[in-house]
């Protein structure tokens, strides 16, 4: 299959749209404890969503599993692990920073480790990267995007000086930023283990291949086995919240407005899967230097998620200052998702 670094660029695009519109439906959830709402789309997240896309799209998935190399399966699914402290402490950032700052911070640490650890661990920035055009275009791409991320970063901190603490609290009612920026900080460098994941699975892409499925769909398999290790940290940290807040009930008590949250909850599950099940197909576009659609997908979250922001009015009554670094943030990330895709065609033009 021949790479088109533009339409990676666009699936990637489609994949931080996804990422960063899912804790929207939550919002409709009335009433739920966080740990019961994070765990009931969780499931949708971790375990429907993506067995079940597997299935449809790829062929002898349990097969493709069980040939797994041991040392493969537990690399991915002991990644997984680790990227789930990074996920459950995701809606944390979100609950003390609001959409726009804790994303911005969260994935900042994100996509530096995620994009450029793998490459590094694996020889090929030294090889090939730092040796080529394409590659060079590439690394200032991803300069550009920890600009931008830089940024928005900032936008978000003047923001936060400029308004009074009851307009803070009425936009994201639990701010509070030092709490916040532990938390985003935790969540952005255990977050980035899912990349290494994902690099981790390349064996789990050449026997699904074997078996005859598609390219486009290659990534769905190893999807599955990182993401169970992502749903073993939530489950166990969810359920010791649950015992802690004696909240475990709340599943199928008749107090709460449960068909309404199990929906919503539904809802935001499988559109935070969407995220990678875009990526998946974007990352088989962009040919040799297919660590590059981490960036991508860092810098398309952060746009979405900062859109997001805006609609939600945690914009609203920001000065014109921290609204100017904003914009300038958006911009410069699209920007490098610009560059990042050029130097993705370069390398795909030049072979």
């Amino acid at each position: 299959m021949q790479p088109n670094p533009f339409l990676g660029v666009v699936l990637h695009w489609l994949g931080g749209l996804a990422s960063g519109s899912f804790y929207v439906p939550f919002r409709g959830v009335k009433r739920w404890s966080w740990e019961t709402y994070w765990l009931a789309g969780g499931i949708f997240s971790w375990i429907l969503a993506p067995w079940a896309f597997a299935f449809l799209n790829t062929n002898q998935l349990l097969r493709v599993i069980s040939e797994t190399p041991e040392n493969t399966f537990w690399q991915c699914f002991g990644f997984g692990v680790l990227w789930g402290f990074g996920g459950l402490t995701f809606g944390l950032t979100m609950r003390y920073l609001g959409y726009s700052l804790g994303t911005a911070v969260a994935l900042g640490y994100c996509a530096v480790f995620g994009t450029l650890i793998p490459p590094i661990v694996s020889g090929e920035f030294k090889s090939t990267l730092i040796q080529s055009a394409s590659g060079i275009w590439i690394l200032i791409g991803v300069l550009i995007c920890v600009a931008g991320i830089a940024i928005a970063g900032y936008a978000g901190r003047t923001k936060e000086r400029e308004m009074p603490a009851e307009q803070k609290q009425a936009t994201v009612r639990e701010f509070d930023f030092k709490k916040g920026i532990g938390v985003a900080t935790f969540c952005g460098i255990m977050s980035a283990c899912f990349a290494f994941g994902l690099a981790a699975g390349e064996p789990v892409k050449a026997i699904t291949m074997k078996y005859g499925t598609a390219p486009l769909w290659q990534g769905l398999p190893v999807l599955c086995i990182v993401l169970l290790g992502g749903f073993t940290t939530n489950f166990v940290w969810s359920m010791i919240l649950h015992v802690r807040n004696k909240s475990l009930g709340e599943y199928v008590s008749g107090e709460f407005p449960l068909l309404r949250n199990y929906l919503f909850s539904a809802l935001a599950g499988v559109t935070w899967y969407f995220q990678f099940f875009f990526y998946s197909m974007g990352e088989t576009q962009m040919g040799r230097f297919g660590f590059s659609s981490w960036t991508l997908h860092m810098a398309s979250i952060i746009i979405f998620s900062t859109l997001w922001g805006f609609y939600f009015g945690e914009w609203k009554n920001a000065g014109p200052k921290a609204v100017r670094l904003v914009l300038a943030g958006i911009g410069t990330l699209i920007l490098s998702t610009i560059v990042v895709g050029y130097g993705n065609y370069l390398g795909a033009s030049l072979g």
